[in-house]
């Protein structure tokens, strides 16, 4: 059976998640590709792939369910990512019976838009918003659980301090090495304003991101990698990063895990905001992790989904 797939035709040939309807060929060959098939405990898992439009984008979700769900995971990726560097986190998941949805941002993955670009942050929250309303058409069970993973981190981030009172999601919000400021971020703003007008992107840098050693090769063959960070990206973060920075404080206390061995994200500033912004937010430090926990060693990843699985009332 072959792994191919094109990422436009298939995005083309999607229905809505509600739709129900069978895998094609082409769908079959991604989840082959990202090992994203025969999740969950013997494979007894609905598995859906769909599309639908929000600001000018046609967004790709996926959806995993076991046979009775008893909670939702929502689920978002970072910067660069998509859903198919996930499998850890939906089997952890779907271990617990969530049900679990996700999807693609724009420009990532099999989603559309300018690859890895974005002019606001603001077109995030409306594709939160727009997920969160496949799975109410989809009925997903409640309470709805919120999990992002750095950018995605972010997104959830902006989500509860400006929306979290009244979000459909109220129950816990799990960041994973979540993005307030990059690593670097002074020199790198610096270097936007000087170059914004002369430069439209700059190519990609591949960084060990995972003590896994399999990881970083995986990435480097990844045909839904962007290979250029887009000038615009950088300025809709700045935008974003002064948002967030000023923001009101919250009283959700969202559970953070973070890698002292980060070299992506400025991690002690971000958990000095994040210890700002909410009410006694718990944090689990994993002294060897990297920046990608979603795809850290297993040993590493054992220990964190161990203490969020306490954490969520799930012994």
């Amino acid at each position: 059976m072959s792994n191919t797939f094109d990422p436009d035709s298939l995005r083309a040939s999607l229905q809505p998640l509600s739709a129900q309807l069978a895998l094609t060929d082409e769908a079959l060959a991604y989840q082959r590709f990202y090992s994203l098939g025969e999740l969950g405990h013997e494979g007894r898992v609905i598995s859906r792939l769909g599309r639908f439009e929000i600001g000018g984008y046609e967004i790709v979700a996926q959806l995993w369910a076991p046979e009775h769900p008893v909670a939702t995971l929502v689920l978002m990726h970072g910067f660069y990512d998509h859903m198919g560097l996930y499998r850890h986190v939906i089997e952890w998941a779907l271990e617990l019976g969530f049900a679990v949805i996700a999807c693609d941002l724009p420009g990532h993955g099999l989603s559309s838009g300018t690859r890895a670009s974005i002019t606001d942050f603001a077109e995030y929250q409306a594709v939160l918003d727009r997920l969160f309303e496949e799975a109410d058409i989809l009925q997903l069970p409640k309470p709805w659980h919120l999990c992002g993973q750095s950018t995605g981190g972010a997104i959830i981030i902006d989500h509860l301090l400006n929306h979290g009172d009244e979000s459909p999601a109220q129950g816990q919000s799990i960041l994973l090495a979540p993005l307030v400021r990059p690593r670097g971020w002074t020199w790198s703003k610096v270097s936007y304003y000087l170059l914004r007008a002369f430069v439209k992107g700059i190519d990609r840098r591949f960084s060990e991101n995972s003590n896994a050693p399999a990881f970083l090769p995986f990435l480097m063959a990844d045909p839904l990698q962007p290979r250029r960070l887009p000038t615009v990206w950088v300025g809709a973060l700045a935008k974003w990063i002064e948002r967030i920075e000023s923001a009101p404080r919250s009283g959700r206390s969202p559970l953070i895990v973070q890698g002292e061995s980060d070299m992506t994200v400025a991690w002690r500033h971000n958990l000095a905001v994040l210890n700002d912004k909410f009410d006694h937010p718990q944090i689990f430090m994993l002294h060897e992790a990297r920046h990608h926990l979603a795809n850290e060693l297993p040993e590493l990843r054992a220990q964190f989904f161990r203490f969020l699985t306490q954490r969520m009332g799930c012994n």
